[in-house]
C-alpha cells in the first residue's frame, strides 16, 4: 500500500496520531477529535501546491501538520480556535418566515 492508500484507511484522530507515531493525551483528543481533524485538513489545504512529491518527505510534512493541529488544542480550546463556522458566526442567526408560507 502506498502513502495515500494508507491515509484513506485512517478514520479517527487517534488513528492518524497513531499512524504518525505522535504522542498525545487521550483526554485532549476525546474532547477535540473533530476539531483536530478539521484543523489538520485546513493546514493540508494551505500547504496544497507546496507539498513535496517524495513520499517520505510528504509523510514528514503530514506528521508535522498533524502535530501542529493537535498542539493547537493542547494549548487552547475549540471555542477559542473557531475551527468550524458555527463558532465564528458571532450573534445568533435569524430568519423570517411569513405566516402565509407555513403549511399545515
Amino acid at each position: 500500500m502506498n502513502f495515500e492508500e494508507e491515509m484513506e484507511e485512517l478514520e479517527s484522530a487517534e488513528d492518524f496520531l497513531q499512524y504518525f507515531t505522535l504522542d498525545y493525551e487521550p483526554s485532549v483528543v476525546h474532547v477535540n477529535r473533530l476539531h483536530i481533524l478539521q484543523r489538520f485538513h485546513d493546514y493540508l489545504q494551505k500547504a496544497g501546491t507546496d507539498m513535496p512529491e517524495n513520499e517520505s518527505a510528504k509523510r514528514a510534512v503530514y506528521s508535522k501538520l498533524l502535530l501542529r493541529a493537535y498542539q493547537d488544542f493542547v494549548e487552547s480550546d475549540a471555542q477559542t480556535e473557531k475551527v468550524f463556522k458555527v463558532f465564528s458566526m458571532g450573534q445568533a442567526q435569524t430568519a423570517f418566515v411569513a405566516l402565509g408560507d407555513i403549511k399545515t
